[in-house]
């Protein structure tokens, strides 16, 4: 994997990709909110010598700093829309895990016609019907609830909030301590911020390609699994559960993660 970046206004966004050969289906890989590509591991390691693979720092994380927060989850996809246009990929099928998921619908709202597929990992819909009012409150007021704790409280926290295995609890945690604490927060705030005004604007964010949703068995990240539910049902989406797995599923499961993506795009 090669990285590249890609110059904006407000900063740069570091991705890798391999050899892009245009004949190849083209994978790209969101991780979550304030975790970097190296979530993503498992799941580059199984395709890139099959298909094409980006994987990002999405703008603020990891390598994708100093970056100004006063971007939109919008601002996000077109990013994405960007880099993607560059690197002359067409009709990639996106894989977002929890706040990737959210990138991944903003992108199929502003470019309906040019994904082949959706992979959720651990994310949950866009629409403004399957979240409350308390929720996009909660949402807008996450800084300053994570400011009252103490930076070891979080550090201990965050990781066994996100994974099952040692080995996922592991990665989050060196993922976390590549922020200070206010970096932290600052980005964990802004992106809970931008997600409640997304939800907030009530457009329809229709998935227009074929979409599958996984979750982790044991998913613990707020109401995720219970979105997932609600989001299979009213959607008509196919919800596969991962077994022995959290809310970052495709690191405490990959094998069985990785044997779900290859049958959802044997069948595209």
């Amino acid at each position: 994997m090669t990285e590249k970046q890609h110059n904006t206004a407000q900063g740069a966004v570091h991705y890798w990709t391999n050899d892009i050969r245009l004949e190849r289906q083209s994978l790209v890989f969101l991780p979550g909110l304030t975790a970097d590509h190296r979530l993503f591991d498992g799941q580059v390691k199984q395709f890139e010598s099959t298909h094409n693979v980006v994987v990002w720092d999405a703008p603020g994380h990891g390598a994708s700093r100093p970056f100004t927060l006063d971007f939109s989850l919008d601002d996000k996809a077109r990013f994405l829309h960007d880099i993607l246009t560059v690197e002359g990929i067409e009709r990639p099928v996106l894989v977002g895990q929890s706040m990737g998921g959210y990138v991944a619908q903003c992108y199929f709202d502003l470019f309906p016609s040019e994904a082949s597929g959706f992979i959720s990992i651990d994310s949950a819909p866009l629409k403004r019907r399957y979240c409350t009012s308390a929720e996009l409150w909660l949402m807008r007021h996450v800084e300053p609830m994570y400011r009252a704790f103490p930076w070891r409280t979080l550090l201990n926290s965050g990781p066994k909030g996100c994974c099952e295995t040692s080995h996922g609890q592991q990665q989050m945690l060196e993922m976390m301590q590549s922020y200070s604490k206010d970096e932290y927060c600052q980005l964990a705030g802004h992106g809970y911020r931008i997600l409640a005004n997304a939800i907030g604007s009530s457009r329809p964010y229709d998935i227009p390609c074929p979409s599958l949703l996984l979750c982790g068995e044991r998913d613990k990240a707020g109401s995720t699994r219970n979105y997932n539910r609600r989001w299979a049902t009213g959607e008509g989406l196919q919800l596969i559960w991962v077994p022995a797995a959290g809310h970052n599923s495709n690191v405490d499961n990959p094998d069985f993660v990785n044997n779900a993506i290859a049958d959802f795009l044997r069948g595209l």
